[in-house]
């Protein structure tokens, strides 16, 4: 049993009996996630416990077993404007109970160790996933489309903006996704979108305001490694008009 400082956020391993606790941490107007995955090795379900603010009562998040450290994260939501401290608990009667686990956000993880931060090319390049992997851009005040593509079944990746949250997820079960989503007091829900669809990819639009956005995945090695990212500037497509115009003598 022990108590670990997760105030940066940071990539955490924790079992049976620990606790950890980011104190004072959560920023007011931003949505977090708690990304949790089940590296135990073997297919038992293992149950995390959340808690924060006293006057919330805490949220069991199941993260799904898996073999081989392959399955996907089970991700409970956050809002800053409710609680500034957040802990993650597996409560004992869980013998060899192993979960990994860091906090995602525009923010978050402060300390990046064993996570795959980088920058997200905004020229419509794929970029790859790698398990824990963190991309992030600052799209300038125009529209672009972004792409995520993956021939796995369920391939989940989470798009964050300062105050509200997209999870995508390619080759959705019939099921739904809802399953693997928890959420943390009452004003996280109203500010995630889940949008699972059925097929390889998933397209979709954003509109930049000059702040961060980030990516996070939220599947295993073996899966996210089959799976690419893409985000176009449309800019030049808006201005070719003008620019026909302007060749054409006309105002």
């Amino acid at each position: 049993m022990s108590a670990i400082n997760w105030n940066q956020g940071q990539l955490i391993s924790f079992g049976q009996g620990d606790t950890a606790t980011c104190n004072g941490g959560l920023n007011k107007g931003q949505l977090y996630g708690l990304f949790f995955y089940n590296a135990a090795g073997n297919d038992a379900s293992t149950t995390v416990v959340v808690t924060g603010n006293n006057s919330l009562p805490p949220v069991t998040v199941t993260v799904p077993g898996t073999t081989a450290n392959q399955g996907l994260a089970a991700i409970c939501f956050v809002s800053g404007d409710e609680t500034a401290t957040i802990a993650a608990s597996i409560l004992n009667g869980q013998p060899g109970a192993n979960i990994q686990a860091f906090i995602g956000s525009v923010k978050m993880p402060t300390d990046t160790s064993g996570i795959n931060n980088q920058g997200l090319s905004l020229n419509g390049q794929q970029q790859s996933f790698q398990k824990f992997t963190r991309f992030y851009a600052v799209p300038a005040s125009h529209w672009y489309a972004g792409q995520i593509t993956s021939n796995i079944n369920a391939f989940m990746s989470v798009q964050f903006t300062e105050n509200a949250a997209t999870v995508i997820c390619v080759n959705a079960p019939s099921t739904g996704i809802t399953g693997v989503i928890a959420y943390y007091g009452t004003q996280a829900q109203p500010k995630v979108t889940l949008n699972p669809v059925a097929y390889q990819s998933a397209s979709w639009s954003l509109f930049g305001n000059g702040q961060q956005i980030v990516w996070i995945n939220a599947d295993s090695v073996q899966n996210s490694q089959s799976a690419t990212i893409s985000v176009q500037s449309l800019q030049a497509l808006y201005a070719a008009p003008k620019h026909d115009k302007a060749a054409a003598g006309v105002a």
